[in-house]
């Protein structure tokens, strides 16, 4: 079966030709090293303070409430005001946030309540910090780009995510956690001069008066009004939610493949390793028209490689099986993102992002916590082999309920 169109002959880095879309790029490319060896030191750090996987879990519920609490404010607040500048504050936060948490270290006095503390900081920041991120790119590069630069972003990201927790892994095991969190705190700065100078004016889409209870409750009836949309919300939130292996992956480095700091950030990058290989392939391929059934089929894959990383006791076997994780991810963000896309006005982007942010932050965090409570009580590889296995159900599932996504094209 055919599933392409033909199209034009890509222009990888066309949207790079854009002075301000450029400067955020390049600052998001060193920001995002930076967050990513952060977010493998955070993991590594909690459970060499505490020995506990239930201690893991809990960074999870540290990080989903300020999400839940703040994310549905931050799109009102993407759409109301100036996108650039409220980026500006929350990436100033991000970066206090960083460096006090390399100040306690250093101290000697951090433990699992100031990291669960300052956790919470950053992602209550990064509530409003990304539905004015992705809706701030529109503004920088005109139509015919959009698409081009929306898929640099993500590969910034999918690159940091190889290279931050690779770096991470290696420093901690010749400098110790510390020095993670203040070369994170110094990468901000990188995206905050990005955003200085810029020259682009980035108008709110709406008028700030209209920043009020009813304009979130308008973002919230649009979603749920949108089958497509709030389908792929609900695949994306429970599929992250059953399975959680990234949170285990101390447990993992440590007790069961006994690799070391060094192994655990491989480990760590495998799965964007496979991240970033799809992507390329992908962009490559063209346009794929039965949407709905290679977005099921991804999501089926993510799950079945999940079973195979929690029952591998071999290193390199766990390696394949994390790719491939990262792989049916992608193909499923990919798709997920370009419905969304294709039927979200521009006036209420913002909301809907802030929306999406629940479910796509808020499996991944939930999972954590899920993921260290059946760690403590099964083991880790039993919890993880199931969690994949519960992803498989849910895709059969939504393929049966919601025949509109399996037809979608």
């Amino acid at each position: 079966m055919d599933l392409t169109t033909p199209r034009k002959k890509p222009r990888a880095f066309h949207a790079l030709r854009h002075r301000d879309y450029r400067l955020l790029w390049l600052g998001l490319l060193i920001s995002a090293t930076g967050t990513q060896m952060q977010n493998a030191a955070i993991n590594w750090h909690t459970y060499e303070i505490s020995g506990s996987a239930l201690a893991l879990g809990g960074l999870g519920l540290a990080r989903l409430l300020p999400i839940i609490l703040f994310s549905l404010l931050g799109g009102v607040v993407a759409d109301t005001r100036n996108r650039r500048k409220v980026m500006f504050v929350t990436q100033s936060v991000m970066l206090s946030s960083a460096f006090v948490l390399g100040i306690v270290t250093w101290l000697g006095v951090v433990n699992v309540w100031w990291i669960y503390a300052l956790g919470a900081v950053t992602a209550a920041a990064a509530a409003f910090d990304l539905p004015s991120r992705q809706s701030l790119t529109p503004n920088l590069v005109p139509r015919e780009d959009l698409t081009n630069a929306i898929t640099l972003s993500s590969m910034v990201f999918q690159i940091a995510s190889i290279v931050g927790p690779g770096i991470a892994g290696v420093l901690i095991g010749q400098f110790g956690v510390g020095i993670i969190y203040w070369i994170n705190g110094i990468s901000y700065i990188a995206l905050l001069a990005a955003l200085l100078g810029m020259k682009t004016a980035t108008p709110p889409q709406l008028n700030a008066r209209d920043a009020n209870f009813q304009t979130m409750l308008d973002g919230l009836r649009y979603v749920f009004r949108e089958r497509m949309i709030f389908s792929t919300m609900l695949l994306d939130f429970f599929a992250t939610f059953f399975s959680g292996a990234n949170t285990l992956l101390p447990i993992f480095a440590s007790d069961i493949l006994k690799v070391g700091p060094q192994g655990f950030g491989l480990l760590v990058a495998s799965e964007s390793l496979g991240s970033v290989v799809t992507g390329m392939i992908v962009s490559l391929w063209g346009d794929i028209k039965a949407k709905g059934v290679v977005l099921l089929v991804s999501v089926g894959v993510y799950g079945a490689a999940t079973i195979g990383f929690g029952l591998s006791s071999v290193f390199w076997l766990s390696v394949f099986f994390l790719m491939l994780v990262g792989a049916g991810d992608t193909v499923s963000m990919i798709l997920r993102s370009t419905i969304r896309q294709l039927v979200t006005p521009d006036h209420i982007r913002g909301r809907m992002t802030s929306i999406n942010m629940i479910f796509f932050m808020g499996g991944p965090q939930l999972g954590e916590l899920e993921a260290g409570i059946a760690a403590t009580l099964l083991g880790a590889p039993l919890s993880v082999a199931l969690g994949g296995a519960a992803t498989i159900v849910l895709v059969i599932a939504t393929a049966m309920r919601v025949p509109a996504l399996r037809r979608y094209r």
